[in-house]
Formats: C-alpha cells, sequence, structure tokens
C-alpha cells in the first residue's frame, strides 16, 4: 500500500465572503482588515470587476495581464489619491510616492545605495543587531513576538542607516509608528473619493503629525551628522548622502535626503518585523522545520564580519521565508489609477479606472498553486519548478519592483537562521493567530510565544 502523505499546516486566516461585500460591509472592511474584502470568486477568476462611489474597480489576477500594467506600459498607471493622500505625511516625497521623471531621477540615484556589493557592509549591521537583540530575548518566560522582531528591524534598521545603537531612540520612533497606524493610516471614504489636493479633517491631524515625524528624523540625521565623516562609507546614510544621479550628476537634498530615510525606516522595518513575526508563529506548529532550519545554521558563521557569505547557504531558511512572503505577504495590495483607457492581455482598463493587484490573492490563487492555503516551503527549494512568473511577487515587480527587496531577504533570512539555531519556538496558547491587512499584514494580537534555548 502507497504511504499516505502527512496532510500539510494551514494557517488559519479570517473567513471569506461567500458572495461580493454590499458598500457598507466593503468600507468597514477596508479600515478593519482589507484581505476580508476578497469574496471566494477572486482566488478562481483571472481577474474581478467592481464599482466603489461610481468607480469601475479591477482586481488583476492573470499573470499576463499583470505583466503589462507593471512591466509593458507601467507610466500609465500612478498611486491612488487615497495613497498619496495616506502615505505623504509619514514617508514625504520620498521614492515610494514619486512618479514620473521625479521617480526615475530618485530611482537613478538611491539604488546604487542598495546594490548588491553593499550587501555585505549591510549584512554586518544585520548580524550585529541580531546577536544584540538574542542575547537579551527571555528564556522560560512568555515573550511579545511582534514587539520583539519589531524592536529588532527597527534596531536593523536604525543601524544600517545611522551605525548608531537605537535604543535610545526606539520607543520614540515606535511610538510615532504607532500613532500614525492606529490614528491616520486607515481609509476613510473621503480619502479614497477627493483628490490629495483638497484636505479632509483627518488630514489636518495628518499633517501636524508629518511636521513632528519628519523633525525627528532631522535630529537622527543631525545626530549621526554630528560624528567625525569616515574614509569609506560604513551605512546608507553614507552612501545617501555620496550618491549621485548618473545621468545629471544631482545629488539629494537636505529634505530630499530626509524623505529618503523617513521612507526607508518606515517600509524597511515594519515589512520585515512583520515577515519574521509571520514565519516564526508558523514554525512554532511545525518544530520540525524548526529543527530542519536550526541544522541547516549550526555549521555556519553568522558572525557581523561572515553574515553576507552565509546567505548562499541557508537554501531552507530562505526557502521557508519566501513561502512566509507568498502566504503573509505585507503589502498585501498595490493599487493604481489608470490614466487613460488601456488594455491588459485582453481584460479592458476604462479611464480613471481603480486597478488592483492583490499579492494576498494572487499568491493564494487557486488556478496558480497547488494546495495554496497550506504552508509548503518545498514549492522554493532549487529542485522545485518555479512559481508563475508574475505569480509570486511580494516586493512588487517591474521598475518599481522595491528597491530593498535584496535587503529585506537578507535580513529576513540570517534573523531567522540565528534566531532557530539558538530557540526552539512553542506557542503559549492555541488560539488562532489571524491576519489583519491595514497597511501591512499585522496579526490580530500579539501572540505571545516561549522560547527555549536549544543544546549547544
Amino acid at each position: 500500500m502507497d504511504a499516505v502523505a502527512a496532510p500539510r499546516f494551514i494557517p488559519p486566516i479570517p473567513p471569506r465572503p461567500i458572495t461580493a461585500l454590499p458598500l457598507p460591509e466593503f468600507l468597514r472592511a477596508v479600515r478593519t482588515n482589507a484581505i476580508g474584502m476578497w469574496p471566494e470568486a477572486a482566488y478562481e477568476q483571472d481577474h474581478l470587476v467592481g464599482g466603489l462611489a461610481g468607480r469601475r474597480s479591477i482586481l488583476l489576477n492573470a499573470p499576463d495581464a499583470i505583466h503589462h500594467v507593471l512591466v509593458g506600459n507601467p507610466g500609465n498607471f500612478r498611486r491612488t489619491p487615497a495613497t498619496v493622500r495616506i502615505l505623504r505625511p509619514i514617508t514625504g516625497k520620498g521614492l515610494l510616492l514619486s512618479e514620473g521623471e521625479d521617480w526615475k531621477l530618485q530611482r537613478r540615484t538611491i539604488a546604487p545605495a542598495l546594490a548588491p556589493r553593499v550587501m555585505p557592509m549591510l549584512a554586518s549591521h544585520i548580524a550585529r543587531s541580531a546577536e544584540a537583540t538574542l542575547d537579551a530575548l527571555p528564556t522560560g518566560e512568555p515573550v511579545n513576538l511582534l514587539g520583539a522582531m519589531q524592536a529588532l528591524a527597527l534596531d536593523i534598521a536604525g543601524r544600517s542607516m545611522f551605525s548608531m545603537d537605537m535604543a535610545e531612540h526606539r520607543e520614540m520612533l515606535r511610538r510615532l509608528m504607532y500613532e500614525y497606524g492606529e490614528g491616520y493610516s486607515k481609509p476613510h471614504m473621503m480619502d479614497m473619493l477627493l483628490p490629495p489636493s483638497i484636505p479632509t479633517l483627518r488630514d489636518i491631524g495628518r499633517w501636524r503629525f508629518k511636521k513632528r515625524w519628519m523633525a525627528y528624523i532631522d535630529s537622527l540625521i543631525a545626530t549621526r551628522l554630528a560624528s567625525p565623516p569616515p574614509d569609506q562609507p560604513r551605512d546608507l546614510l553614507d552612501l545617501l548622502r555620496a550618491a549621485r544621479d548618473p545621468e545629471t550628476g544631482a545629488g539629494f537634498s537636505a529634505e530630499q535626503l530626509r524623505d529618503q530615510v523617513a521612507t526607508l525606516i518606515l517600509a524597511g522595518h515594519e515589512t520585515t518585523a512583520v515577515t519574521l513575526f509571520w514565519a516564526l508563529i508558523t514554525l512554532a506548529s511545525l518544530p520540525d522545520e524548526q529543527d530542519r532550519i536550526a541544522a541547516e545554521a549550526a555549521p555556519l558563521d553568522l558572525s557581523p564580519a561572515a553574515a553576507h557569505g552565509a546567505m548562499g547557504q541557508l537554501v531552507r531558511t530562505k526557502a521557508v521565508v519566501n513561502e512566509t512572503l507568498r502566504l503573509f505577504p505585507a503589502a498585501f495590495t498595490l493599487a493604481r489609477q489608470v490614466i487613460a483607457r488601456d488594455n491588459a492581455a485582453g481584460i479592458p482598463l476604462p479611464k480613471n479606472a481603480l486597478l488592483l493587484i492583490a499579492p494576498w490573492v494572487l499568491q493564494r490563487h487557486r488556478k496558480l498553486w497547488v494546495d495554496p492555503d497550506a504552508f509548503d516551503p518545498d514549492r522554493f527549494m532549487p529542485d522545485a519548478p518555479p512559481p508563475p512568473r508574475f505569480a509570486f511577487m511580494p516586493f512588487g515587480a517591474g521598475p518599481r519592483v522595491c528597491v530593498g527587496a535584496q535587503f529585506a531577504m537578507e535580513e529576513a533570512v540570517l534573523v531567522l537562521a540565528a534566531l532557530l539555531r539558538r530557540f526552539r519556538v512553542t506557542r503559549v496558547d492555541d488560539r488562532p493567530v489571524l491576519p489583519v491587512g491595514i497597511v501591512t499584514t499585522q496579526p490580530d494580537h500579539a501572540a505571545p510565544v516561549l522560547l527555549s534555548r536549544r543544546a549547544p
């Protein structure tokens, strides 16, 4: 008799609507948990057409259509007014929200600062932060896993940007980010209907927040610049200050530098923190998978001087990170507005339509993945067939692919390997941890865990 394969682990998710939500429930989902707004049909069809306040919305799941939008004709699709309104106060006019020629100039200027040649330097900052954090983690008592990963990712972001211990700045940075996440990041109806040039009452609070947030970023830059200049670049700030557009020779102004720093600290730490959280909370139910990663990492030198060189040998660890990114993409939805009427692989795109590409849906789509809701790192092992192109895009795709994707992957892989080499992770209770999509894919509660030290 043939052996029966063990069932794969399926992480819990919120219930999906059977049919499209009525407008009041849809708006409630957008504000409270946007991943709950997609009905069952979204996970089966190539595209799904809906409407919001008289404007057509189109969810794209067909890889050829997504290729057209992100690669074939990206200039015909811009950030939505709601995205600009909500994110501008915390990212400024940095790379994330820039468009057209301004985006091209910023991208050309910033890309060398995150090129593969600088990864060894950045990996040393990752390893140094990981060592300090893991040394301080307690055993035998509940640990707030999300809080620990946020603190670690913020420390990595700070060290990588400023070469500074972030202990004295961490509390203020987290307080400001929490304030924005809870108070100003949740979209309201007026955010979606009005152009950014017409302010709402909530925008007043956002502008006041921006003044305090950017002033604090300026103070961090000033503190860092007070130290003697180095002979060689030691962090991202050095690289950004030295960066020049290869075509014009122009560098960043003080305001542009500040906005790039704010964007990288915000986006760089929060997305990696939730990725590490989802990887670890999932692996807490899979002790054998934890042991595989621990065994893979055991003989490797993960010290600051050698961490980057270990990346090529952390094959299983990288597969686990990729599967985590598939099931729990931090950026769960990309929204664009159609500038001029278009056609994406046979799908008509009317002018001004709201276009959505949702990695949360796409990467669980039943036509594109086998057993799509199951956690199976084997999908990303070297001997597995690659996923369909434009069916797996946790960092976006095309010209606007995340400029820090390699850094983010290196951070997640090195931290996961170092942590599981040192600790076993178990749940304190069996309460399901459900994903909540607002700005990033967060857990619905802190989900404490226990860490037990592995034998040397």
